[in-house]
């Protein structure tokens, strides 16, 4: 069978929340077809398949939503991380 699969991630270096970047990625067969970078704003396509979703998510409300997640996301489970690796440390 094929395995298909969503990811949500965020990345980042300091504990600055301005340094934080959030990424979705969708999956098929071990190949990202889709992503939504917050660095970059909007859907990138990187199949086919994945180009065409881009440019018609890019065009809906599924952006704006994206956008929000960083600070949904990102900002709250940073700092429970950061706050849990200072009080080990």
């Amino acid at each position: 069978g094929f395995r298909y699969y969503m990811v949500n991630n965020c990345e980042f270096n300091s504990s600055k929340l301005n340094d934080i970047e959030y990424i979705y990625s969708h999956y098929y067969n071990k190949l990202e077809y889709i992503r939504f970078s917050s660095s970059v704003g909007k859907y990138v396509g990187y199949t086919e398949h994945g180009i065409k979703n881009a440019e018609r998510w890019n065009n809906g409300p599924e952006v704006i939503a994206r956008r929000a997640e960083k600070e949904r996301y990102c900002f709250y489970n940073v700092g429970v991380d950061v706050e849990a690796a200072l009080t080990k440390s």
